[in-house]
């Protein structure tokens, strides 16, 4: 005989397990129903939450539900009824550059003797320092001077506003005195030389390419080729002893055991000095050409290597082969660095025809090269070495000053402003931020605010390569 259901309540339908059935039972006021495994209960009689996901309320007039219609409720239905999250972003890890942080970076001018390192120093600063001379060692302390970097979106931007003060940027050069082969054991003062370019963050390495029988050669005729092996050899094999030094400090420490997070540490950065050690001596690789993680490369530029360095190869012609754009030796240095040193700027040039247009007026040596149409490379020299170190520039502009600032690409807003003073990094709020095209097409402030293209900017905001930015910062505290 059919079971009638109450009429004042709603028909629950589960198919439940033994125990939630017992629990049912005890708690709750049920009508069991064999036939279906069906039972009835008023919903206001579940108060408890858990016990309502365990439960479908059919909104329906009350009625004897039939087996067919009867369902089972689970923890994967439980689940799928609950709102999901959306994933969580993973976080974007920066790539840290081998080389010394900062925006404060120094190039040196680096080569065996007698190559011509001196004269492009002289020629490339505009400045009598530096000693060229015919005989080796002719400089020994190191020259340092700033060249102006040549930049047509400064150049623009001091026509447009017209300030009473113009500041471009600057890239640091020093003249490092020549080396020899056997540097790295102290030949020829090596070892102080190979100091001066420890200090320094990148390197134009000179390679003579051109024949001059009253220039003589350290090695007694030209060849680049060996020269360049020569300076790969030294810096490698003076890398291998600064890492082997390092190693041995680092075993010395982790021999005495403990398994604290400082000796986990330890014994990290130990297998990573080991992996740098057999690029240098195994693989006979330079440390910048290998790809390393973030952990890795804050070891490494802890230890000061030369090999980690960007190098820029500048191939010092004849005036006359730079000039026809010809030299027998230019395919064997393409070559060699090609499979050397992959990827690395080779700038030929002619330092003769480099000083000999340093001496002249700006109307002058513009003329010269218009008439031998071959144009000056020191700009070229300049602009690249600072992409090799990976640095940038923003703008300050205004009647009152046109200021070219340099920073390492990647800078986010806040440190930018650290560069022009450390206040303001401190105290930053927000930049107003818009961009040198956009201003150059525009012409004016005003029209690139008109068209939208003024960005108001927070501490996340990573500055770009020709931003114009407006640092608004607090009052810094007493």
């Amino acid at each position: 005989m059919p079971l009638r259901p109450p009429t004042t309540r709603n028909i629950i339908a589960i198919q439940p397990s033994t125990a939630s059935i017992a629990t049912f039972r005890s708690r709750l006021p049920v009508r069991f129903l064999p036939a279906t495994r069906c039972f009835t209960a008023s919903p206001a009689t579940v108060s408890n939450a858990s016990q309502r996901l365990l439960c479908r309320v059919l909104l329906q007039p009350p009625r004897l539900l039939p087996p067919h219609r009867a369902f089972s409720v689970t923890s994967t239905t439980c689940a799928k009824a609950k709102k999901k999250m959306p994933p969580k972003k993973a976080a974007v890890q920066e790539k840290i550059m081998l080389g010394r942080p900062g925006n404060n970076l120094k190039s040196g001018i680096v080569g065996l003797a007698n190559v011509g390192k001196s004269t492009l120093f002289q020629a490339v600063t505009r400045c009598p320092l530096g000693n060229p001379a015919n005989y080796p060692y002719a400089t020994i302390d190191p020259e340092e001077a700033r060249v102006i970097v040549p930049d047509e979106r400064y150049e623009w931007l001091c026509e447009h506003y017209k300030p009473s003060s113009r500041v471009p940027a600057n890239l640091t050069v020093y003249d490092i005195a020549g080396l020899t082969r056997g540097a790295s054991t102290g030949a020829g003062l090596g070892n102080a030389f190979l100091s001066h370019i420890r200090a320094v963050d990148a390197i134009f390495q000179v390679v003579r390419c051109f024949d001059d029988a009253d220039i003589i050669h350290v090695e007694g005729d030209v060849d680049p080729v060996r020269d360049l092996e020569i300076i790969a050899d030294e810096l490698r094999v003076k890398d291998t002893e600064f890492v082997t030094k390092a190693l041995e400090n680092l075993k010395k420490q982790t021999g005495r055991g403990g398994q604290t997070l400082e000796m986990k540490k330890l014994r990290e950065e130990q297998a990573i000095v080991e992996s740098v050690l057999k690029c240098l001596q195994d693989d006979k690789t330079d440390v910048r050409k290998k790809d390393w993680g973030n952990k890795e490369v804050e070891v490494i530029n802890s230890l000061l290597l030369l090999t980690a360095k960007p190098v820029i190869y500048v191939v010092n012609l004849s005036e006359k082969d730079y000039i026809r754009q010809k030299n027998k030796h230019l395919p064997k240095v393409f070559k060699w660095v090609q499979e050397n040193s992959p990827g690395d700027l080779i700038i030929p040039l002619s330092v003769a025809y480099e000083d000999r247009l340093s001496k002249m007026t700006e109307e002058e040596a513009t003329k010269e090269q218009e008439e031998l149409k071959a144009k000056s490379a020191v700009g070229k020299l300049v602009v690249n070495m600072r992409k090799e170190m990976n640095l940038g520039s923003f703008f300050t502009c205004g009647t009152d000053e046109v200021r070219q600032w340099t920073i390492r690409k990647g800078t986010k807003a806040p440190q930018a402003a650290g560069v022009i003073h450390t206040d303001f990094e401190k105290t930053f709020i927000q930049a107003v931020v818009f961009k040198f095209d956009d201003l150059k097409e525009l012409g004016d402030e005003a029209d690139v605010k008109a068209k939208g293209k003024v960005m108001t900017k927070g501490k996340d905001y990573v500055v770009e390569d020709g931003d114009i930015l407006l640092i608004k910062a607090g009052a810094a505290k007493g």
